[in-house]
């Protein structure tokens, strides 16, 4: 089945064996139009991710989970995606991305740190205010007037997301703490963080051209580093800095 999606504002037509990704790329459905490029699965795909996914799990020492083919190839159509994206000035991104006042601030660090509670924090500070972009794998569109945070489908366990971009105000670095403080730090100092979040290709072109358009986000981005528990006070914190 073949259906067009515009995600990142480019059309991109999307060829799978299951139904498990259509359903979950349904609010991106565009009808008709021109795709700006295509992406297809096969069983090589589902398989390649199957076999990731184990040694992951292997890794973690954890028991190897099992996933069904059409799980599997929602995980290749994103990879599909993301391999061609940097190609039109935009990278995949693992975090949490809010909006508030129409501006995204972004959450990132390593998985179980709290990035989705932090959000869920600002969530209840700020009230209607407040709009997740994505809990989990967002892109980040580069343009002559700085980067842009942009919703995908793909959206963590939580499925929080909006099918919306917004100007990217400023990405921070979460690690706990007993109390809650926050510094901005410089682009220098965030780029080997922000690289252990970005998607970095299989194709050497498009890996290439991934590492420029992080180096030009942590020029045009502020980026700051918070300590925090899980209480009200750290959104508060984290926003009345960033805000600024």
């Amino acid at each position: 089945m073949t259906k067009v999606y515009r995600i990142a504002e480019k059309n991109i037509a999307i060829t799978t064996l299951y139904d498990a990704a259509p359903r979950m790329c349904r609010e991106y459905l565009i009808p008709g139009g021109r795709a700006d490029f295509s992406v297809v699965t096969d069983r090589a795909d589902i398989e390649f991710e199957r076999e990731r996914s184990a040694r992951e799990d292997e890794a973690e020492g954890i028991p190897v989970r099992h996933f069904s083919d059409g799980y599997l190839e929602t995980l290749a159509v994103l990879r599909r995606i993301a391999e061609r994206m940097p190609l039109y000035d935009t990278i995949l991104i693992h975090g949490s991305c809010i909006a508030v006042d129409g501006f995204g601030y972004l959450f990132s660090a390593k998985s179980g740190t709290g990035k989705s509670t932090h959000t869920r924090l600002w969530r209840e500070y700020l009230g209607d205010r407040a709009i997740m972009i994505n809990d989990d794998k967002l892109m980040i569109r580069l343009t002559g007037e700085g980067p842009v945070a942009c919703g995908t489908p793909w959206d963590g366990k939580h499925h929080l997301s909006t099918n919306m971009s917004v100007p990217l105000k400023g990405i921070c670095f979460l690690e706990r703490g007993e109390t809650n403080t926050i510094r901005r730090i410089s682009s220098s100092a965030a780029y080997p963080a922000l690289l252990q979040n970005v998607y970095l290709p299989m194709d050497r072109e498009a890996a290439v051209r991934t590492l420029d358009l992080a180096g030009r986000l942590s020029g045009s981005a502020g980026f700051w580093r918070l300590s925090c528990n899980m209480e009200i006070q750290a959104a508060v914190t984290a926003y009345e800095a960033m805000k600024a």
